[in-house]
């Protein structure tokens, strides 16, 4: 829930995170709440992937490949026009046999694309929480090679171990971000999500769990 996310994300805070831009995340309201709490100022990008995972949902099982491949293509456009106008025109193509879906693009506009005021080189790595979920499944693989762990501790060193060599391979051999590209991203600030205001509709978490 909301206040469990808010601890965490407060924990981390705590621990000497500063400086977020731009949060990637699925369409959990309760963690979009506590990233505005925790992060102010924040932009928030919906992952594109569980975007189009949840759009396909909508769609009769013949025309899912079709309509995945339409959406795909709002994310490969080169700037923020254009796919803002490729957008329209996907919206405005389904809208007479799939209104729903034709809705569900206008109303996630901002948040799908969040990522294109971000320096190109980084758009691929940020659109989506693909590089997180697959870091969790190489913890979860060593995980289950090992099977039994004798404490709780053995368990935080295998992962801590696992999260290291990630660490050094996007630091040297396969950089995750560019020197260059992060240098651009400092000049360029990122503008806040209209999420935003869509959270200060919503009832506040209780104050204990700040």
């Amino acid at each position: 829930n909301g206040a469990d996310w808010l601890a965490f994300l407060q924990g981390l805070k705590d621990r000497g995170l500063c400086g977020v831009q731009l949060v990637i995340s699925d369409n959990h309201f309760g963690l979009r709440t506590a990233v505005e709490r925790a992060f102010l100022g924040a932009s928030w990008q919906r992952c594109t992937v569980h975007f189009t995972r949840n759009v396909v949902q909508k769609v009769p099982k013949a025309s899912q490949t079709a309509v995945s491949a339409v959406v795909r293509q709002i994310f490969a456009q080169p700037d923020r026009a254009s796919a803002d106008a490729q957008l329209a025109v996907v919206a405005t193509n389904l809208a007479p046999r799939l209104p729903e879906v034709s809705k569900m693009l206008y109303d996630a506009q901002q948040d799908i694309l969040a990522h294109m005021h971000c320096p190109q080189a980084h758009w691929r790595q940020i659109r989506s929480t693909n590089g997180l979920e697959r870091l969790n499944r190489e913890i979860a693989r060593r995980i289950d090679v090992v099977g039994i762990f004798p404490t709780r501790d053995s368990v935080i060193r295998l992962t801590g171990a696992v999260l290291m060599e990630q660490h050094d391979e996007w630091s040297t051999s396969r950089r995750y971000f560019s020197v260059e590209s992060m240098q651009v991203l400092a000049q360029v600030p990122v503008p806040a999500s209209t999420f935003l205001e869509a959270v200060h509709e919503q009832p506040p978490l209780p104050e204990s769990a700040a």
